[in-house]
């Protein structure tokens, strides 16, 4: 006699388990049949990830249920000028010559040093006064006593002195209160008329 396998087909997820199942039959004729026993197991469910945050949202502070959005001003400094780092005669000179009204010099030294002589279109802020004139804190009318407006945090400023010490003092203070695009004219005043001198 002859003896079949009969295979049914399950799903690939399925485990499956041949079993052996002996049927008599006519003139002690054994038919075999096989046949699987399947056990589908369940995948494991996949977890939807949320979309990425859009820039906005990843500025953004949530604070007991207050949203606060963080301000992002790193990226928009214009750095360029600020890099050059200390100011030379050379590069003041014609401002002080044609001012593009983009750079504000600032003269730190005491009334009556100022007195003596100061750079064309340079402006006064004693280093005595600097402090409160200065201070991001501070309400002031810097205007009414000094005789210009403060300038913005990012305008362009030039400190000067006698020879560059205290206008790097001046320097120092200014960008730890926010006026980060300063630079200091190191040769300060003494610089500028032994300069001024050789002409």
């Amino acid at each position: 006699m002859l003896s079949r396998t009969i295979v049914s087909a399950i799903p690939r997820t399925a485990v499956r388990s041949a079993v052996s199942v002996q049927v008599p039959a006519a003139a002690s004729a054994s038919i075999f049949l096989r046949y699987a026993s399947t056990t589908t197991t369940s995948a494991a469910p996949r977890r939807r990830l949320a979309p990425p945050p859009s820039p906005r949202a990843a500025n953004a502070i949530s604070v007991r249920g207050l949203h606060v959005s963080s301000p992002v001003r790193s990226n928009n400094k214009d750095t360029s000028w600020v890099e050059k780092g200390e100011v030379t005669y050379a590069e003041l000179k014609p401002e002080t010559q044609a001012p593009s009204g983009n750079i504000t010099i600032i003269d730190v030294r005491e009334p009556d040093e100022v007195a003596q002589g100061i750079i064309p279109s340079a402006v006064n802020v004693p280093l005595s006064e600097f402090n409160s004139a200065f201070s991001a804190s501070k309400v002031t009318d810097f205007s009414k006593k000094f005789g210009f407006e403060r300038p913005e945090f990012d305008g362009q400023v030039v400190f000067y002195c006698r020879s560059g010490k205290r206008s790097q003092q001046a320097l120092d203070f200014a960008r730890s209160q926010g006026w980060w695009n300063s630079r200091n004219y190191t040769g300060s005043w003494l610089d500028w008329t032994a300069k001024e001198e050789k002409k």
